[in-house]
């Protein structure tokens, strides 16, 4: 089978959404480096020929392109069968998580990672930065209520639901996360981690704030 490359960064949560499975799954993939931080999202080759959005993750396979974390999880649940659910209940509960997660969690989450981190610390907007916290803080609610009693987000195994909401939770720069502070949250990562095959995203991908010192 033609290995599978994945286009990422390692301080993307969402590329680590894609490559975490692709790791976990046994597909023979490879991770290539994309540098955000000197502009490669806004090189027009790349936005015309690979992701017209200008964002990574980006998976090509052959002669085909996928882009959206959410998408390249599926494709890599058909092509292992892992991941994806059993039943159609359980594929459809997948889907909902991975939906909320892009919207409630994912989304301020690293947003928020990104201003409090990444941004001159006199351009950091405290206000901007407060209120997305906040909302922060209703997601990881809800996600360490979900977890009450159980030991992943659906079925008896992990799934794409897991690899989308804990996307950006292992990142070690503070943006108002501690998983110390939901111990639900927490001792799921806990079971993530100890996955045969797991790597934390600095591991698993190439690119970290360090490179850029």
């Amino acid at each position: 089978m033609t290995k599978i490359k994945l286009h990422c960064m390692g301080e993307s949560g969402n590329s680590y959404k894609a490559a975490l499975p692709l790791e976990l799954s046994g597909l023979d993939w490879e991770p290539v480096f994309f540098d955000f931080f000197k502009g490669a999202a806004r090189d027009p080759e790349f936005r015309a020929g690979m992701n017209v959005m200008g964002e990574v993750p980006v998976m090509e396979h052959g002669d085909l392109t996928l882009t959206q974390s959410g998408v390249i999880q599926d494709y890599v649940s058909e092509l292992s069968g892992k991941f994806g659910g059993q039943t159609p209940a359980e594929k459809r509960e997948i889907l909902r998580w991975v939906l909320w997660d892009n919207h409630k969690l994912s989304s301020p989450a690293g947003m928020t990672r990104f201003l409090t981190n990444f941004l001159p610390e006199d351009k950091r907007p405290k206000e901007v930065i407060a209120f997305t916290q906040g909302r922060l803080k209703e997601a990881y609610n809800t996600l360490n209520n979900a977890l009450e009693g159980r030991d992943w987000l659906v079925g008896d195994s992990i799934t794409n639901a897991d690899m989308s909401c804990v996307g950006y939770l292992f990142y070690p720069e503070p943006f108002g996360f501690d998983r110390k502070d939901w111990p639900n949250i927490n001792r799921w990562m806990g079971n993530i981690e100890s996955l045969p095959g797991w790597k934390h995203p600095y591991d698993l991908m190439p690119g970290k704030p360090s490179d850029r010192k």
